[in-house]
């Protein structure tokens, strides 16, 4: 069966950047038939926001968003994800690391601590022996594990089968895709789709100040976001969030995008 899901942080309220991608996952899922899970991805502890994460789940209730099962929480998800820590690292394809995000200039690490620490004294996080898509972080040396290696167990443990995100997470798909190998998941069926933008052609986040959708707005944002993402849009008799999302999900359509 087909099994997708809707993946935000609790930093902050959802955004009509949110809205658009967790639109299309949802449509899809749909359309399909399959189920709709929503995953709240807390791993990153200092940087959520307490109660943001009831905020977002009355938020989607608000616009007629239906989600199966439980929602998980990634903060209570360690233990699996240093089992498959434990696993890259018992294969050596896992290695310590010393050096900060500004010495590596954001780009593709280029394997300094291959052979062994650069500087033992310094905290120490872990990467794996990616190569082709650089060495990337699984464990952070702030004691917190990485969104990368977090979403390939849970969406694994999940049985998640199709993944319906932002083009902004494009670059994420080939690592994720190399640890679902090396560790001997089911590899899901990526869509990217477009991201939406603000006045300046920034990314919608809460870094770029995105406003927080309202429960008020909710049948005028829908039509928004479907217009956004190609797909038709109901008469204005049509005017609650649920019969606004039953109207779409029965005249979905695949657009040529992702």
């Amino acid at each position: 069966m087909y099994r997708g899901r809707f993946a935000p942080s609790p930093t902050g309220p959802l955004h009509f950047g949110s809205l658009v991608a967790a639109l299309e996952s949802y449509l899809h899922a749909r359309a399909h038939r399959g189920l709709w899970i929503v995953r709240m991805e807390d791993l990153d502890l200092p940087r959520c926001v307490a109660g943001a994460d009831e905020d977002i789940l009355r938020t989607l209730e608000a616009f007629g968003f239906r989600w199966d099962g439980p929602v998980l929480y990634q903060s209570a998800r360690t233990s699996a994800y240093r089992d498959a820590l434990e696993q890259l690292k018992a294969r050596d394809l896992a290695y310590p690391c010393s050096c900060s995000r500004r010495e590596t200039g954001g780009g593709d690490y280029p394997g300094t601590c291959r052979s062994g620490l650069r500087d033992p004294s310094r905290p120490v996080a872990w990467r794996v022996r990616a190569e082709e898509h650089g060495d990337f972080v699984v464990y952070r040396s702030d004691g917190f594990f990485a969104y990368q290696l977090a979403v390939v167990v849970d969406d694994a443990a999940q049985g998640i089968t199709h993944v319906v995100r932002g083009a902004d997470l494009l670059d994420s798909t080939p690592r994720q895709n190399w640890l679902q190998r090396q560790l001997g998941y089911p590899v899901p069926q990526y869509r990217h789709v477009r991201v939406a933008t603000n006045a300046e052609g920034e990314k919608l986040s809460k870094q770029t100040n995105a406003p927080a959708i309202e429960a008020v707005e909710a049948p005028r944002l829908l039509r928004e976001a479907l217009g956004f993402l190609g797909q038709p849009k109901p008469s204005e008799d049509c005017s609650t969030a649920p019969r606004i999302l039953e109207f779409a999900v029965a005249n979905y359509f695949l657009p040529s995008i992702g």
